[in-house]
């Protein structure tokens, strides 16, 4: 009954070919909550019913299966195994839904719902985003059980179907059931290692705000020869607001949407820390915020992002002057950064620039508040440690992630300090045909993972309770 002994458990439900055969069986489920198809909300409810149920039934949780409140929105999975009332209780997290699983789009050999076994990597819709992910969990706290025959503390287990589609209805379901999700603590899993070899632990996520920007000067479209010169080109008026709002570099010049976090303390967390490998994309060195590494550019400020433009028919242009013209932006934004305020500063900046005619139109579907917790936080600390002496002392650890995710409802609905420690890989392709997982990742996060709830319960109960 000793840690190693828990880690050599986990390792083999991996090297015995468990693993992959039960991250088959969920990849088989066609969970694509961005659908909203009837079969996809029989796949969600399927989901929890067959494959996550049961599963957490025999290591001695009881779970509920919630509908969710908003009616464009999955159901959820409620769980707990309760050991007493003198421990810790740990909340986890995962989601089972996935984006649309784009068929006709993966390449030959490849079938999104179909796990295919290719050298290290593992492919289907759902491995990298976010099935692998709370299975790795799962496994990790059965292979716990099994070696201690007990936890050592108390667990809580929420999974949703629904965060692909902005987590409908999760919110209100932690208002509804605060008391009964009550923890001391969130660990979960979510999002890309920053290399896939080293351990990552991130303590919140960047924000983020979509809305599009649109010019409307006339009616209809006219002749370009008759009425160039004459009529306002919308597309015109557009690009120049939009490089209003950055500079050529992409420096942001929205007063407001600049922040004020990047404090030492973060600017220290941030250090050295890598934001490519291999498999990305080359980072440009002088896009962006001057002055700031980029590391600090990507985890530690704001960036806005043009994600499409549009004007008149691109496929099949023809010689007239459009009546409209369409861009849809994001801003990713840092703790620093009043959500609230995001839109009116950017009126108020494209009013001061000559833009009012530019209109802002903000998509119903909101996205995640920015969150961060101190890397030096106790629960951090501690699960950091652990993370250490499971790897040999090879970690990164984020104040936040740049992408977004749900964590805003476990900080401020929940309450709770949040410590993720993703699974994943940056060149997953998640969200994008071929999404794929690495399996030598997910066999050391299986041992990460059983060191973590291990030490829980062998040193959790002096970490600090609600």
């Amino acid at each position: 009954m000793t840690r190693t002994a828990a880690l050599k458990r986990a390792r083999a439900y991996f090297d015995q070919g468990q693993f992959q055969s039960d991250l088959a069986d969920l990849v088989a489920y066609r969970t694509e909550s961005q659908s909203r198809s009837e079969m996809a909300r029989k796949e969600s409810a399927r989901y929890l019913n067959v494959a996550i149920g049961p599963r957490l039934a025999a290591m001695g949780f009881s779970f509920e299966i919630i509908e969710n409140p908003d009616a464009n929105g999955g159901p959820l999975l409620i769980g707990e195994r309760r050991e007493s009332d003198d421990q810790i209780t740990v909340l986890t997290y995962g989601h089972g839904d996935t984006v649309l699983a784009q068929e006709v789009m993966w390449r030959e050999g490849l079938a999104p719902w179909t796990l295919v076994d290719e050298g290290d990597r593992l492919y289907g819709r759902g491995t990298a985003d976010n099935k692998s992910q709370h299975l790795i969990n799962i496994a990790a706290v059965e292979a716990v059980l099994a070696t201690r025959g007990r936890l050592g503390f108390n667990l809580r287990i929420v999974i949703e179907m629904s965060e692909e589609v902005g987590s409908i209805g999760l919110a209100q379901v932690f208002a509804r059931y605060k008391e009964r999700l009550a923890a001391d603590v969130l660990i979960a899993s979510d999002g890309p290692r920053l290399q896939p070899g080293v351990p990552t632990m991130f303590m919140g996520s960047r924000g983020a705000t979509t809305f599009d920007l649109l010019v409307q000067t006339h009616d209809g479209a006219h002749h370009s020869g008759n009425w160039g010169g004459l009529l306002a080109d919308p597309a015109m008026i557009l690009a120049h607001a939009l490089a209003s709002i950055t500079d050529r570099r992409g420096q942001i010049k929205v007063p407001e949407w600049r922040p004020d976090s990047l404090t030492v303390g973060v600017r220290a967390a941030l250090r050295d820390l890598p934001v490519t490998d291999r498999d990305g994309p080359a980072v440009k060195p002088d896009w962006g915020e001057e002055g700031l590494t980029p590391a600090e550019r990507v985890f530690g400020w704001n960036s806005f992002a043009v994600l499409a433009q549009v004007c008149g028919t691109p496929e099949a242009p023809v010689n007239a002057i459009s009546g409209w013209a369409r861009a849809t932006c994001q801003l990713r934004y840092v703790v620093g950064t009043d959500p609230a305020d995001i839109v009116p500063a950017l009126r108020r900046h494209l009013d001061a620039h000559g833009f009012e005619d530019v209109q802002i139109l903000e998509h119903a579907r909101g996205f995640f508040s920015a969150t961060r917790l101190d890397p030096d936080h106790p629960w951090a600390a501690f699960v950091a440690n652990s993370i250490r002496e499971t790897s040999g002392g090879a970690l990164h650890i984020l104040p936040n992630l740049a992408g977004s995710l749900p964590n805003d409802s476990f900080t401020d609905i929940l309450e709770v300090p949040t410590i993720w420690v993703p699974h994943s890989y940056r060149g997953c392709a998640q969200h994008a045909p071929d999404e794929h997982v690495l399996k030598s990742v997910c066999c050391d996060a299986l041992q990460v993972m059983a060191g973590v709830f291990w030490d829980l319960g062998a040193d959790g109960a002096d970490l600090p309770k609600k």
